[in-house]
């Protein structure tokens, strides 16, 4: 369980697969100090610690979850958001993120607007019923606020603290990015459909 709020941007080291799987060596951030099994956001995925050396630790990804996400994009270099996860008494700043993507979706614009920046996201036309306007999402494992929600896309807008403190400060037109609706909105949907208050 995670919050949304972004505490590092580290980089990829290596990347290999293994045994059909796919493996991720990110830099630890100053400071931290990672258990091995630990579950760590990293750009929205909720991931599992499987390896810590003294630098670097190790996550492992199914194909299933290369499938779904963006770690397939994965690269040395790659900078990528880190959350740990929620510890009880931790205040939630954002809002419920489970590190489960549900989708991914695609940059389409990117518009200044003073010193923030304001992001239109393509997703699959069936998550859109999930996204309402100042409803939230993740994005890359940020907790953003929705400010527009139309038939296949919707926008939010990056403030400067946002900007500097995770990746999404250089993302470009064209990228794919992790996409997590909000928790709420798939539990009330599915309340809903179960009473057949929705056909979809």
């Amino acid at each position: 369980m995670f919050t949304g709020i972004i505490k590092k941007v580290s980089r990829v080291e290596n990347v290999f697969q293994k045994n059909g799987s796919f493996f991720v060596e990110i830099k630890i951030p100053k400071g931290w100090k990672i258990k091995l099994g630990e579950s760590i956001s990293v750009n929205g995925v909720c991931s599992t610690a499987k390896k810590v050396s003294k630098n670097n630790f190790t996550v492992e990804y199914m194909p299933e979850t290369v499938k779904k996400t963006t770690v397939g994009n994965f690269a040395k270099g790659r900078e990528v958001n880190l959350e740990r996860s929620l510890r009880l008494g931790d205040p939630i700043d954002g809002h419920i993120v489970q590190g489960h993507v549900d989708t991914t979706g695609k940059i389409i614009g990117v518009d200044k607007v003073k010193s923030s920046k304001v992001l239109k996201v393509e997703v699959p036309k069936e998550f859109m019923k999930f996204l309402a306007p100042k409803g939230s999402v993740s994005i890359d494992g940020t907790s953003l606020t929705i400010v527009d929600a139309k038939k296949d896309w919707f926008s939010v807008s990056l403030v400067s603290y946002t900007l500097e403190n995770t990746n999404l400060g250089k993302i470009k037109v064209g990228e794919k990015v992790n996409i997590e609706v909000d928790a709420l909105a798939k539990y009330i949907f599915n309340i809903l459909k179960s009473n057949g208050y929705v056909k979809r």
